[in-house]
């Protein structure tokens, strides 16, 4: 027996792990991860192209293929990450690939015979609610509607995994990390430190915890692995305060009323400038701090703070944090609105600084 990097006590296992998306920087990550290791299961690389410097099976396959049942012969864990995180992309595409995609997955495993399926969503299905305990309950209840944005899209893809599951069909795992950060990113927190000023919320209770891609991946392992099953949440330990996000990032916020944050996005999201639905301003208002209590269970601890993912990731952005929205008179904000990534977090930066801009003005 061994103890990987996470924590987790594994036997040398004879079990076949697949990896959808592993030609991409997070899938290519996890087979690296569990190939590492002489213990780790056979890992097999799914993906429309193979990575050049590949080691081990890999076979050429579209999540979206009717005919995938074949290309999951003698897989017993399939972990899917052949997914579009980037809320630039067109919703009705975007949601072709994460909810189609993930269904036409989900049915080639089961006809193919494959056990357990992981699947990689995000904490922000908890929603963002003023009664939540922090932190949250693994088990709490996610959001009951299929909202726009990539948020709808994980519920999504959680519905169609977790309705086999009640069939008997596939034992499910659903990993949902907090604000993702590192080598692959989310559209929430990390994106409000490319403008000028912080946006701050009167009276939010805002709580700001990071998920770095290095403590996803071991808890992804982990999943894979079946040391935790059910729903995992990941994250940094604990929380900043917005007073403590601007001393590390050298920023100020521009504190705003909730309704007039939430106008402004809908405004924007009207028009067309940005995708990312006004709904989202929620979780820069209320609380959805996850916990990581199973991983916990196992052993496993994160290997990254708040304070040390938000360093790295302000290191990361160099002279595009604090400058990256910055916009003077209302001709160069509407022109910064309408080419902003549309992303929550961009959504967010955006309404920032076009709230600075217009103090500006009135000065």
């Amino acid at each position: 027996m061994t103890v990987s990097r996470s924590g987790v006590r594994r036997r040398r296992s004879t079990l076949t792990v697949a990896v959808t998306g592993a030609a991409g920087p997070l899938g290519s990550a996890l087979v690296d991860r569990l190939t590492q290791d002489p213990n780790a299961p056979k890992v097999v690389g799914l993906d429309t192209t193979k990575r050049p410097s590949t080691r081990g099976p890999w076979r050429i396959a579209d999540i979206r293929d009717p005919a995938l049942a074949s290309r999951l012969t003698g897989v017993d864990t399939l972990v899917h990450l052949a997914t579009d995180r980037s809320p630039g992309t067109p919703q009705e595409d975007r949601r072709a690939v994460n909810v189609r995609g993930t269904e036409v997955l989900l049915d080639a495993a089961v006809a193919a015979g494959v056990r357990r399926v992981v699947i990689l969503t995000s904490a922000m299905v908890y929603g963002a609610d003023p009664s939540h305990p922090v932190p949250l309950d693994e088990d709490a209840p996610v959001i009951s509607e299929l909202p726009d944005g990539l948020v709808g899209d994980w519920v999504g893809m959680e519905r169609a995994a977790l309705r086999r599951a009640a069939a008997g069909a596939l034992e499910v795992t659903v990993v949902r990390p907090a604000s993702l950060v590192g080598t692959v990113t989310d559209a929430l927190l990390p994106g409000l430190f490319e403008a000028v000023r912080l946006l701050g919320i009167r009276d939010a209770r805002c709580h700001w915890q990071f998920c770095h891609v290095d403590d996803l991946l071991d808890a992804l392992a982990a999943a894979a692995l079946g040391a935790v099953s059910g729903a995992v949440t990941v994250g940094c330990e604990g929380w900043l305060t917005r007073a403590e996000v601007e001393a590390i990032a050298g920023m100020r916020s521009v504190v705003l009323p909730a309704a007039v944050a939430t106008a402004t996005a809908e405004r924007l999201h009207r028009i067309g400038a940005l995708n990312s639905p006004a709904s989202e301003i929620q979780y820069l208002i209320n609380p959805w701090v996850v916990g990581s209590q199973r991983l916990r269970a196992t052993g496993w601890q994160p290997r990254w703070t708040n304070d040390a993912v938000l360093r790295e990731h302000l290191r990361a952005l160099g002279d595009r944090a604090g400058r990256g929205l910055v916009v003077l008179d209302r001709k160069d904000a509407t022109r910064a609105a309408a080419g902003a990534a549309a992303g929550a977090g961009a959504t967010l930066a955006v309404i920032g600084s076009l709230a600075l801009a217009r103090a500006r003005r009135r000065r």
